[in-house]
């Protein structure tokens, strides 16, 4: 096949056109997947939400303990505050993506980005409540919780919503995962 122009010294000859044809199939598998990724965001904002909530409205009276007392529980809630907010962030450009059908970052950072931030908050979740944990686990021992049971009670919910958050993080980090190695076997976050 004869070229419109001829080739010179140097050139390279140029590189066919290659249509993507995206089926409805396809489209709606992609829609489906980022649906997922967009509720586990969302219970993951629910959850760590309601950590924080939990453990901010912590104290009774002045004679009695507070959770700002105590470093592990202001880690609890530092930590739970902060992925409520990222999820919050991240529930918008998931939103953003199924409604535009494209990412709000070029794909290649955005891919990354949700990946990094996931597995990195994700580590935040699980270490702050394991320390809220084995801090609640020591007040059981020690007369703070026969003085105020109620204290302890709200403590251990708080934990407990941060892990449930957290294993909705999980989740959602797997998907990133996904598609990561999708988009680095495939160029394209979802393999269609």
């Amino acid at each position: 096949m004869h070229s419109p122009h001829p080739l010179r010294s140097g050139d390279t000859p140029p590189l066919p056109r290659i249509s993507h044809f995206q089926s409805t199939l396809s489209i709606q598998k992609l829609r489906r997947f980022n649906s997922l990724i967009l509720v586990l965001r969302l219970a993951a904002f629910c959850f760590t939400l309601a950590a924080s909530v939990f453990m901010l409205t912590n104290s009774r009276g002045s004679d009695l303990p507070r959770w700002v007392d105590f470093d592990a529980f202001r880690f609890v809630f530092a930590a739970n505050a902060i992925v409520a907010i990222y999820s919050f962030f991240q529930m918008g450009a998931s939103v953003w993506e199924i409604s535009k059908g494209t990412t709000f970052f070029p794909e290649i950072l955005q891919v990354w980005f949700d990946f990094g931030h996931d597995q990195m908050f994700a580590y935040l979740l699980l270490s702050a409540e394991s320390a809220g944990t084995e801090l609640a686990r020591t007040l059981k021992s020690t007369d703070t919780c026969t003085v105020s049971n109620a204290f302890c009670v709200q403590s251990y919910i708080s934990v407990a919503l941060g892990f449930a958050g957290f294993l909705f993080l999980g989740f959602s980090s797997l998907l990133s995962g996904f598609r990561v190695v999708c988009f680095i076997i495939n160029g394209s976050r979802f393999h269609l």
